[in-house]
């Protein structure tokens, strides 16, 4: 297996149009690795897309992956989805008849009941289905799905809207966190996995300064991880590597401040070895 990070960004990717600090204006100066498109991986092997956001086309497309063979989705909040249109792309619209290229789309148990109440996914992809460019799977909890020797078992998280996922070929095992950490214990059967690609949280100190950027009374607290609680996530999972995903922009932390935490996290022996992902990269597992 072969993960590509499509998109790192949070539910706020960068740059933010109209800001001009210097995190933005690098961002939209000098692009990757500086920049980040809305949260989404491509697994090549089972050749699987997690999540649409809103850049999907343009992730793919400097990807240079032309079709999407499987996708599946992680929850139903607007920044993994919206890029659905994607799927539009699967005919060819220039040419005529033609025959058109479908996506397995699977949707683990609460995702397919959210995606009727919610952002109109089941309608556009059932849209989609009927002009046949998508086949649409509900999965129930439990379930898994075999690709190209790679099998993959969505998991609940605490906030049970939302799924994990883990993929295992042969004796290695990838565990794929998205997004919605809050209050989650990482169940035993994740533990030691070979690579763990989590969301990283929200950075309420700066972790170059030390200084607190939102106050501890703040209700966002309520409802989101904070890195530090990610971490001790971490320490639970003892992965072999972990590799932090999801990054706002609001957090106000550019890629090379990253890159050095993750070096010093490394250092302290704890965690694995730990990578802050930026867009376009890919890592074997």
């Amino acid at each position: 297996m072969q993960i590509e990070f499509l998109g790192t960004g949070g539910a706020i990717a960068t740059p933010v149009p109209g800001l001009m600090d210097s995190m933005n204006v690098k961002a939209r100066t000098l692009g990757v690795p500086y920049s980040r498109y809305g949260p989404c991986l491509f697994v090549h092997g089972p050749d699987l897309l997690i999540d649409t956001p809103e850049e999907a086309r343009l992730a793919l497309d400097r990807a240079d992956i032309a079709h999407v063979p499987n996708c599946i989705y992680s929850h139903w909040h607007p920044d993994h989805v919206l890029g659905r249109r994607i799927f539009e792309l699967n005919r060819h619209w220039g040419v005529w008849p033609d025959e058109p290229y479908c996506t397995q789309v699977y949707l683990p148990q609460q995702v397919a009941i959210d995606a009727r109440i919610y952002q109109g996914l089941y309608e556009t992809l059932s849209f989609h289905q009927s002009k046949g460019l998508v086949r649409i799977h509900e999965l129930h909890d439990g379930d898994t799905i075999t690709l190209n020797d790679v099998m993959i078992t969505p998991f609940r998280l605490t906030q049970d809207y939302a799924y994990g996922f883990v993929l295992a070929q042969h004796k290695t095992r990838a565990l794929i966190v998205p997004d919605e950490l809050f209050a989650w214990q990482p169940p035993s059967f994740i533990h030691g996995v070979d690579l763990a690609v989590i969301a990283s949280g929200i950075f309420e100190v700066n972790p170059r300064t030390g200084l607190r950027r939102i106050p501890a009374d703040h209700p966002i607290f309520e409802s989101e991880a904070t890195f530090a609680q990610t971490l001790q996530m971490v320490e639970q999972i003892q992965p072999r590597r972990v590799i932090f995903t999801h990054i706002e922009a609001v957090d106000m932390i550019d890629h090379d401040e990253l890159q050095t935490l993750g070096r010093q996290l490394t250092a302290a022996g704890c965690y694995g070895e730990v990578t802050f992902a930026w867009d376009t990269l890919r890592v074997e597992c």
